[in-house]
């Protein structure tokens, strides 16, 4: 009994007394502060955390918006580019047309036969527009005029066109230097050359590599169109001479590349007029 009354008059004058190192009020409110520190500083990364968050997907999107622009000025730049060149080579082939002295009528390729053994072309103009059969077709391209072909049928609103290389292609020609004439013949292909048939023998030291061949402008044994004269037809790209032959050939590249032949004009009877 006395030990027990011993022990608690112990306790209670050693939590009494002011020197007691360890303050329970104190020491709760640390505590409190310590969690109230904790939970602040918790709340603030996770505050922190979301708004990084929101703010990357804000980022996001402003970089997707941004890169959408970039593609679409892109867009705008080619297209505008592509325009020019449009305007450019449109512009090109009005000064063309108007120093045709022929009447003619401008036509656009619409379509293309695959078959090469009889190739062809479909142009979006007929007889409606004055198109016929037999009728001379021209082409604007490096710079000069050139021969395509000509009309083999004509309907209302399209007609088709046979190239010079068709293999039942014939066009009276000469050099255009010296002057020799002869007949240039398709052989059903574009990636052939053609070939200048009846040529003189006396031509043989006339001619050279790279010589101009032109549409002569006559007529001949060979049904077809009478092609208007000077026309550009080729470059001679070899000369086949044979002593028991009583005329010489020569092959030419055709001066029309006829791959990326987009507008034509077709040369109607009658000079000194246009119809467009």
């Amino acid at each position: 009994m006395f030990a027990g009354l011993t022990l608690v008059s112990f306790l209670l004058l050693f939590f009494s007394t002011r020197s007691f190192i360890v303050n329970f009020r104190d020491m709760g409110l640390s505590v409190y502060s310590g969690i109230r520190e904790g939970i602040h500083g918790i709340s603030s990364f996770v505050s922190e955390t979301v708004l990084s968050v929101q703010e990357l997907s804000e980022l996001q999107e402003k970089y997707s918006e941004l890169l959408d622009r970039v593609v679409r000025y892109e867009q705008l730049e080619r297209s505008a580019a592509e325009i020019r060149l449009e305007n450019s080579r449109l512009r090109e082939l009005l000064g063309f047309a108007e120093t045709i002295p022929y009447k003619h009528i401008p036509a656009e390729i619409i379509g293309r036969d695959p078959d090469n053994l009889y190739s062809s072309m479909v142009i979006n103009k007929g007889k409606q527009h004055g198109v016929n059969y037999n009728m001379p077709v021209i082409a604007f391209q490096n710079g000069a005029q050139a021969l395509v072909g000509k009309v083999v049928q004509a309907g209302q609103f399209e007609s088709l066109v046979m190239p010079l290389y068709d293999l039942s292609s014939y066009v009276p020609a000469r050099l255009a230097v010296s002057r020799y004439d002869g007949l240039v013949e398709g052989q059903g292909n574009p990636d052939y050359p053609l070939v200048m048939r009846l040529i003189s023998k006396r031509a043989q030291d006339k001619i050279q590599l790279g010589d101009v061949i032109v549409s002569s402008g006559l007529g001949g044994v060979y049904p077809g169109a009478v092609y208007p004269a000077e026309i550009n037809i080729g470059r001679v790209s070899r000369i086949i001479y044979e002593d028991y032959e009583s005329s010489m050939e020569v092959e030419l590249d055709i001066y029309i590349d006829f791959s990326r032949l987009e507008q034509v004009f077709v040369i109607a009877p009658g000079e000194g007029e246009t119809d467009g």
